[in-house]
C-alpha cells in the first residue's frame, strides 16, 4: 500500500475567508461540493488544504484524509489490528471509496482511493 496524499481537513464555519486567507499563500481551488472546498498549490498539487462545513455522508468530520493506492487493504489492515472504525467503507458519488479510522489520538482520519 502505498500513501498518495495527506490533506488537512479543516472544519470552518467561514469557508469563503479561509480559502482567500490560503489564496494568498499561493493555494487555488481544485475541488468545491458545496460542503467540502479543497485548496491546492499550483506548483506542487499534492500540497493540499480542504475547508469543510460538516462532512454530508458521514457522521463525524474527519481530522485529515489519507489518500492511499488501495484502500481495500488498508481497510483490511485498520480491522485486523483492531483499530476502531468510526465510519465504513463505501463508495461515495463524487468518486472516491473511503472509511474512517480513529488514530489513538483520538483525531479521525479519512482512509480514500479514486475509483
Amino acid at each position: 500500500m502505498t500513501v498518495r496524499r495527506v490533506v488537512p481537513n479543516l472544519v470552518s464555519g467561514a469557508a469563503q475567508e479561509n480559502q482567500e486567507f490560503y489564496g494568498l499563500l499561493g493555494f487555488e481551488e481544485v475541488m468545491n461540493h458545496g460542503w467540502i472546498v479543497t485548496l491546492a498549490s499550483p506548483s506542487s498539487p499534492a500540497a493540499q488544504i480542504s475547508l469543510m462545513t460538516e462532512d454530508r455522508t458521514a457522521p463525524v468530520n474527519p481530522d485529515l484524509s489519507i489518500e492511499v493506492d488501495d484502500v481495500d487493504a488498508a481497510y483490511a489492515v485498520m480491522r485486523e489490528n483492531g483499530a476502531e472504525i468510526v465510519h465504513p467503507l463505501q463508495d461515495e458519488e463524487w468518486g472516491v471509496r473511503r472509511f474512517f479510522v480513529r488514530d489513538p489520538g483520538g483525531r479521525v482520519v479519512n482512509v480514500l482511493g479514486h475509483r
